[in-house]
């Protein structure tokens, strides 16, 4: 009778885990199923200008050509129904100076996980292009991972870090995919953005400003076309022999839309990216505190310390130390 009573628990038993496993793989199934078709990482933000033009004034310090720049030609890109080609930017400037900020910015204003997409892929030269013998492998990897990620999601975003660094003529193997072709063997690359960054001209830009600032002009005078710097700036990537823009067809081609100067930071400006990291870390501010970093850290020329050498690269680590 007991092994009776016991048989019938058993496979009362069993029927349930049986019953739960099923369950299991039916919510797994519906949540693997709802996550693919509804997850957030594929959607984009619906555009606003006002938003992207508050996060940039919000968060981006001294760079009033940059901010006026990008706000223009991504809102124009980004609300043009039917583009000739894909949105190509060049950001050129020293370290710490807001490049790899503003590209987070734009992406975050065009992607509902902003950089962390998958939707936006990251290509750091030293990194995923090291080795000069490789250059004709990398060229194919590359146009087939651009290729592959278009025609899958046309609105995709490419960043190039450390262009300054990446090996002469790989970056012309894209040129087909920014040129104004409507496709290219069956793929439309019309919608996606470009974006390149680089330290390459930042000689040129410290001299605009240091000539500006002598000659006793205000900072927010100066603009893209002031003492001809946009075209000093790709005329000295364009010679650089040991940057991936020497004597690249994209420029040849006009087909980079904007070289886009960030400008070197001056104290007061290092002194906002110090107040934006102790909000950030939930620091009470204290202007004696945060006068502290900011003079703690370089800046030039030796004479007049205008200038900030590494923009707000090291801020955060600067401020650990003095808390």
């Amino acid at each position: 009778m007991k092994a009776g009573i016991y048989f019938v628990c058993l496979c009362v038993l069993s029927n349930i885990i049986v019953v739960s496993a099923i369950l299991d793989v039916i919510v797994g199934a519906v949540a693997y199923i709802t996550d693919r078709l509804f997850q957030k990482d594929d959607l984009l933000e619906p555009f606003d200008y006002e938003r992207l033009k508050t996060d940039l004034k919000d968060s981006l310090y001294g760079q009033h050509i940059a901010s006026e720049v990008v706000l223009k030609a991504v809102s124009g890109f980004m609300t043009d129904k039917h583009p000739s080609k894909p949105l190509v930017l060049s950001f050129h400037g020293s370290t710490g100076v807001g490049k790899n900020h503003v590209s987070n910015i734009i992406a975050r204003n065009i992607f509902t996980k902003g950089e962390n997409s998958e939707h936006v892929h990251v290509f750091i030269s030293e990194h995923h292009f090291p080795l000069k013998e490789q250059v004709e492998t990398y060229k194919f990897q590359l146009k087939q991972w651009i290729r592959g990620n278009v025609s899958s999601f046309p609105r995709s975003m490419f960043i190039f870090d450390v262009m300054d660094k990446m090996n002469p003529g790989l970056i012309d193997a894209i040129k087909p995919f920014l040129d104004h072709y409507s496709h290219v063997d069956g793929v439309s690359y019309r919608e996606a953005i470009f974006i390149f960054l680089s330290n390459a001209g930042e000689s040129v830009i410290e001299k605009v400003v240091l000539d500006s600032w002598r000659d006793g002009e205000k900072r927010e005078q100066l603009q893209m076309n002031s003492r001809d710097m946009e075209t000093k700036i790709f005329k000295d990537v364009f010679n650089a022999n040991s940057s991936g823009f020497w004597h690249s067809t994209l420029i040849d081609a006009h087909l980079i839309d904007h070289f886009i100067p960030f400008l070197p930071l001056e104290y007061r400006h290092v002194r906002q990216c110090v107040l934006a990291e102790m909000a950030a870390l939930n620091i009470t501010a204290n202007d004696g505190f945060v006068d502290r970093v900011a003079q703690n850290l370089p800046y030039f020329p030796p004479e007049e310390k205008i200038l900030s050498v590494k923009g707000c690269k090291t801020v955060k680590q600067k401020l650990l130390v003095h808390i």
